[in-house]
């Protein structure tokens, strides 16, 4: 079974996507761990750790997009885990390949579907 923790990194509040995230996740059969609200991204890391998931998505609504998942990669990689970074929400697309250089293994943005959202976790899981 595909473990993956989903939390919200930075100061962004709206949590309402990722929720639905979350809950489609767990109905396609995956264990799914609630990181919260206003995570850092050493705490993300030290999370992802303790839960032994196999992916961390990140939600992400207020602008920091190229600065905190990046930061959330450095911060796993520093606890020495590989785990693959998949990011949620408003993303130009200019900044796609700043974010895939950084080592954030796949974006989905506004309207993904709940079989993209699933095909995309699966598919960045060294497990699935």
């Amino acid at each position: 079974m595909i473990r993956v923790l989903v939390a919200k990194v930075g100061l962004d509040g709206h949590d309402r996507g990722i929720k639905v995230v979350a809950r489609t996740l767990r109905d396609a059969g995956m264990e799914v761990v609630y990181g919260g609200l206003r995570q850092t991204p050493e705490t993300i890391a030290s999370m992802a750790a303790q839960e032994d998931v196999d992916v961390v998505g990140l939600s992400m609504h207020n602008g920091a997009h190229l600065t905190l998942a990046p930061a959330v990669v450095a911060a796993l990689r520093a606890a020495g885990l590989d785990t693959p970074v998949v990011v949620g929400g408003i993303v130009p697309p200019v900044d796609l390949p700043v974010l895939e250089a950084a080592g954030v293994a796949a974006v989905l943005g506004p309207g993904s579907s709940a079989e993209e959202i699933v095909a995309t976790v699966t598919g960045v899981c060294p497990a699935g």
